[in-house]
């Protein structure tokens, strides 16, 4: 059963609000009062009420300078008045300010208030929309002049690189320093590269519709695990993965391998070169039809007032290593597709712990 919409009514004469009450209690839920201030006290404990009535002549304060008020400390509601025939002048004033949706004159018949609550809730839904677009619109923007500066930067940076590394190779004669510019454009082609995937990653998520299979878990880690088996070996990094699954496990393949990728490429790459005993271990359990990640690194670890931000898009928490600023971002993307959820647990020199619950879909 959908819930009540919220209605306030306002008016000074007692028997108007037990009769208002009464007509729309069982379709609304109705709040009443005969005083402008107990209006906004009950406007502040109900933000989600839709629809305001209010009669024209109240004590202190008429009903247009009432919903002013109203309309700068809760714009949302959709303002009502009620009024005689002999206000019709200041009706006209009120409409014409903007400040009402429209008017109902008094005495007020069923048909006529059950016809404004149903246009002033079509209102009160297009306009709730509207916003919610015009969020994501602002979003949108903030994100694309992110990506401006980020394409300008991140990927000038490793062509620069390249094109620096190629004019010192044409004045190099010795094969051991032309090797040097080699492994130079190479690292650059690798950064430039790794942006690239991300940057693809972050356009599937826009775009792309959930492809739901069951999943062996074990079996996808073993897809994974020699992309990291090199540099485990290179850098001295112990790797272990353990995966407990007894169960049928449903979800989106591609996007899995996604967070999957994003966690253990940070896992490996912030690593505490310093440290002797350096590991990543992934544990995967799989019961009531939920499955629980864990990737655990003994990393340079996050500090604590950075990881409420490293979800944000281009966002980078640690300058030892380069990053695209796309991945953790692409993996809150796909976690909110699939219904999931990430925690962070870090201690700087020490290491890290992303804890990601995902439900079979």
């Amino acid at each position: 059963m959908s819930e009540k919409i919220k209605i306030l009514y306002v008016d000074d004469e007692p028997d108007n609000l037990i009769g208002f009450k009464a007509t729309l209690r069982i379709n609304y839920q109705v709040f009443v009062t005969d005083k402008v201030d107990e209006a906004f006290n009950i406007l502040d404990r109900n933000p989600d009420i839709r629809v305001v009535f209010c009669d024209q002549r109240m004590p202190g304060k008429t009903g247009v300078e009432f919903f002013e008020e109203m309309r700068a400390k809760h714009p949302a509601p959709v303002r009502i008045l009620l009024t005689g025939y002999s206000d019709a002048e200041s009706t006209i004033a009120a409409i014409n300010k903007g400040n009402i949706f429209r008017y109902c004159q008094k005495p007020w018949t069923e048909p006529d208030i059950f016809s404004a609550i149903e246009e002033a809730n079509k209102f009160y839904m297009a306009t709730s929309m509207l916003t919610v677009k015009n969020n994501e619109l602002q979003t949108a923007y903030e994100e694309l002049n992110k990506f401006a500066y980020s394409v300008s930067h991140d990927i000038r940076g490793p062509l620069t690189g390249i094109l620096g590394a190629i004019n010192v190779a044409h004045d190099i004669d010795d094969i051991n320093e032309m090797k040097e510019m080699l492994v130079l454009m190479e690292k650059s082609i690798s950064k430039l590269d790794s942006y690239i995937i991300s940057m693809h990653d972050y356009y599937s998520l826009q775009r792309g519709e959930l492809k739901i299979s069951e999943i062996n878990l074990a079996q996808l880690m073993d897809e994974l695990k020699p992309l990291y088996e090199v540099s485990s070996k290179v850098n001295e990094v112990g790797f272990e993965v353990q995966v407990t699954q007894t169960q049928t496990f449903r979800s989106d393949r591609e996007l899995l391998k996604l967070i999957f990728n994003n966690l253990l490429s940070n896992a490996f790459k912030y690593q505490d070169k310093r440290k002797i005993n350096k590991r990543v271990d992934v544990i995967i359990e799989v019961e009531h039809n939920m499955a629980t990640v864990y990737v655990k690194d003994t990393g340079v670890g996050i500090l604590g007032n950075h990881i409420g931000e490293i979800f944000n898009l281009f966002y980078r928490a640690n300058s030892q290593e380069v990053g695209s600023g796309f991945g953790l971002y692409n993996v809150k993307g796909a976690l909110l597709k699939l219904n999931g959820q990430i925690e962070v647990n870090s201690i700087m020199d020490q290491g890290t712990t992303f804890k990601v619950t995902i439900p079979s879909l």
